[in-house]
Order: structure tokens, then sequence, then C-alpha cells
């Protein structure tokens, strides 16, 4: 379940319930947060970077993970998914980019098996939010891209393609919080939507940290 928050943030009831994570999905609506992050170059690649104590914007990928307390990492988005993982029993966290590109390729079961290879967290244990984005109501794509997603088209999925993808790995149903918020329909515009606005589109920040 997905709440918006007085900061005009959406936040995933399910990693609230972690006290040390900080989270936040932004919208429209969403000014100045987070004041500072780290980021990537995002490229539309399945390329993951770990970010441990390192800020700012760093080299070109599409997923970060960290260890280190306070260090907020983020990524922007106006349309495609964003997917935050935390991992309880290490406190360890993620954030991923994926649109068509990276879903098909994807980056969301390779941050999974990131996390693992450098913090030892297990699949079981972790949580995992995937906020909004464009639905399969409004993405409309050619027969190229929807053969990779094994579908007749002529729409995709990609919120579902990636929570299949945290299934696949090895995460709980119950610990995977999905949105059903439309960035291209819902609201009066609520939030950016490339589809909709094409260049003049903003972007969105979603972000997650540990509590310093």
């Amino acid at each position: 379940m997905f709440e918006k928050s007085s900061e005009r943030l959406y936040v995933s009831t399910l990693l609230a319930e972690l006290p040390w994570v900080v989270h936040g999905f932004g919208c429209r609506a969403t000014h100045g947060w987070p004041a500072r992050f780290t980021n990537l170059k995002q490229t539309h690649s399945d390329k993951i970077v770990v970010a441990d104590d390192r800020k700012g914007c760093l080299e070109q990928g599409d997923a970060l993970i960290t260890s280190e307390p306070g260090n907020l990492i983020g990524v922007r988005t106006a349309d495609c998914v964003p997917v935050l993982i935390a991992d309880p029993e290490h406190r360890t966290v993620a954030v991923i980019h994926a649109g068509w590109r990276g879903t098909s390729a994807e980056i969301v079961a390779k941050a999974i098996a990131k996390l693992t290879s450098e913090f030892g967290s297990r699949p079981a244990a972790m949580r995992a939010a995937i906020g909004p984005a464009i639905g399969p109501c409004c993405y409309e794509v050619g027969p190229e891209v929807s053969a990779l997603f094994h579908t007749a088209g002529p729409t995709v999925d990609l919120r579902a393609a990636n929570q299949a993808q945290l299934l696949r790995a090895g995460l709980a149903p119950e610990h995977i919080d999905v949105s059903e918020f439309c960035t291209l329909c819902y609201g009066d515009g609520e939030f950016h939507s490339f589809r909709r606005d094409k260049e003049s589109s903003g972007r969105m920040v979603s972000a997650i940290g540990i509590r310093a």
C-alpha cells in the first residue's frame, strides 16, 4: 500500500515498517526532496553500482546499492519503474531505474544478486516497493518490445514484469509492495510522464537510505 506523506511524497507502508529506512517516491508536487542524494548517469542499462560512502553523481548505471548509513541513493523517472529494496538482516538498500530495456535485461534480479554477493543478503528477507510508473492502461509498445515480454501486445505491464523478477529471485509475495498509480493517467497530472509531456516532462526522484 502507498500513502502520501506531509512532504508530498509517496511512501510504501511496507518499507515504512522498517524504522532504520528512510525512503520516498516523488511526484510532480514534490519540491526540494531529497536535498542531496547519490545518483547515476542513467542510460537504460543493467549496470549495478556499489555506492558505499561515495556521494554525488557517480558513473553510468541504473541501480545503486549501499550499506552506508546516511547515504541516500536515488533514481529519476518519468514513466519508467522505480524499485526500492531493503534488507532488514544486513541493513543494506538498493534503488533501481527499470524502463523496458532495463526490465528486459532483468536489472532488478541483477541488483538482488549484487546485494547477495556484496553484503550476504538473502532474498527471502528482503522487502521491495515498486513505485508509480506508466501502467498497462497506457503503455502501448511496438511488436519488437512486446516480444521481449512474451505478450501479443499492444501494451506491456512493466510493474508486473519487475514484480515477477522479484518473486523469481526469492522474495516472498507479502514482502513486495506495488503501486497502482499510472504516471500518465492518474489524477490531474499528479506525476511527470515523458509519454504524455515529451521533452517538456520533468522527472521524479525515488530514493532510499539507511538512517545515520
